[in-house]
């Protein structure tokens, strides 16, 4: 029996006005070569200058993968030649990082594991090709563009655990506004490094990596079928190769590109022309200061404090926008389980049907705890609430005016239910009987009518106890 060691090698496009070492546009565009400088094409001469930016946020991504900084940082050339490098080199960072020995924490069925991070470093993004049938092409917008790599130790055993790492760390790059993460732009990719060892083992299996897998559903099967064809080459007698192999999710299978190198094939050596950058104390405190409560702590808040369930929890802490506007909810005085309800449902139901962000949408967490209230001290019925509510986000009106406007406030008086509740069994004088002869889900259809008769502003628990006084009596 053979079990899975995986590592991710996770590359993040970081948020900045310039690319890393050239003064072109760090923006997406879909018109390819718009975005270029003679230092991103290579030119003879060229001279990188770093990008305090996108350094800014690389320490940020850093310092919330609980790393160790260093107090100076230094670049590296990573030598290698292919179309997508014009230089014939790399900018990146092997002997001085932003960060190293970090981790980060997911929760996979319920329980928690820390996936130790070996380091991050900050380096500059690759062109990118287009594959035609005779020939390629290359668009030079996204050389040079920062690109934040981290590289996990191989600690995770499985592809739910790999996916759950890689969304918690998208989460984070978008809680702390360093880059968009947008998986359909290439803004964040992954390689995946699969080998498998025996049970009881203390060596690790031959590593094997997939390069470049753009989406998340793809890293989850592209992790799967390399762990069946090494499992099957394993117990067929072969040998696992030390390659590089690709992903092809038409047919779901990896293939082999080429032999894998190891770090002494690229003879790095330190980069000539750019300084070594010198790291102080304030300016990490101040990075610090700007990271917010990531959301794992919020989720385990969520669930220690305010008592929500871990589902209700990692639902709210999925978009930072969303969790702001949680709490707000709470600021203002309302129950934490009945905002998560509202918020988890209605609203955030409308957002996906609209496609919008909560940020857009009119309903404030104080006319939501409003709203919440109404129904607490039964003014109106939780249904009335939920029609309110979606009017409410639809039309962009107050809560409060369109239960004043409609006149839909909860009778909630027993005189009056009394009245209708006779006037419904004057209307079905067999009910009692038929409820004494163990029909007893008629009750359900006479609050139905009492509700119908009120235009559902009768107190559904009220008139349902009244009934039951009525059949019983």
């Amino acid at each position: 029996m053979y079990k899975a060691v995986i590592g991710l090698e996770v590359h993040c496009e970081l948020k900045s006005n310039s690319k890393n070492f050239s003064s072109a546009k760090n923006t997406y565009s879909s018109y390819p070569n718009s975005n270029v400088t003679t230092v991103d094409m290579g030119f003879p001469g060229i001279l990188p200058v770093a990008n305090k930016e996108a350094f800014k946020k690389a320490l940020k991504m850093a310092l919330a993968f609980h790393c160790e900084t260093p107090d100076i940082v230094t670049f590296d050339r990573k030598n290698y030649f292919y179309p997508d490098l014009p230089k014939g080199y790399q900018i990146t960072q092997m002997k001085k990082p932003v960060g190293v020995n970090g981790y980060v924490m997911i929760n996979v069925d319920g329980v928690d594991k820390k996936v130790l991070i070996h380091d991050t470093h900050l380096e500059e993004d690759t062109a990118s090709l287009d594959h035609f049938t005779n020939y390629s092409l290359i668009d030079y917008n996204r050389a040079g563009v920062p690109l934040l790599e981290t590289v996990t130790e191989p600690c995770l055993s499985s592809s739910k655990e790999a996916i759950a790492f890689l969304e918690a760390l998208r989460s984070m790059f978008l809680y702390c506004d360093t880059s968009e993460a947008r998986s359909d732009r290439g803004q964040i990719r992954c390689d995946v490094n699969v080998s498998l060892m025996k049970e009881g083992d203390t060596k690790l299996g031959t590593r094997v990596e997939m390069k470049n897998i753009n989406s998340f559903n793809n890293v989850k099967d592209a992790i799967e079928c390399e762990i069946k064809r090494q499992t099957e080459v394993l117990e067929n007698g072969g040998t696992i190769l030390q390659e590089t192999r690709r992903y092809d999710d038409t047919d779901m299978c990896t293939y082999p590109m080429r032999s894998k190198v190891d770090a002494v094939d690229y003879k790095y050596f330190t980069e000539p022309n750019i300084p070594p950058i010198k790291i102080t104390e304030d300016w990490i405190e101040e990075i610090k200061s700007e990271i917010p409560m990531l959301p794992y702590e919020r989720m385990n808040l969520y669930m220690n404090e305010y008592g929500l369930s871990r589902y209700d929890a990692t639902i709210l802490v999925k978009e930072k926008e969303i969790a702001e506007y949680f709490e707000e909810t709470l600021k203002e005085g309302a129950d934490a389980k009945l905002a998560s309800n509202w918020i988890t449902s209605i609203i955030l139901g409308h957002l996906n049907k609209e496609e919008i962000k909560i940020t857009e949408i009119f309903v404030t967490p104080k006319m939501l705890k409003e709203l919440i209230d109404m129904v607490s001290n039964g003014e109106i019925s939780s249904k009335q609430a939920k029609e309110v509510l979606y009017k409410a986000l639809e039309e962009e009106k107050n809560p409060k005016d369109i239960v004043k406007e409609s006149g839909m406030k909860q009778i909630g008086s027993d005189d009056e239910i009394k009245k209708i509740v006779d006037e419904v069994l004057s209307e079905h004088p067999e009910a009692k009987e038929q409820y004494q002869n163990g029909r007893t889900n008629i009750v359900d259809f006479l609050v139905g009518q009492v509700m119908k008769k009120t235009r559902g502003q009768a107190n559904p628990a009220i008139t349902m106890k009244l009934i039951k006084e009525e059949m019983e009596g």
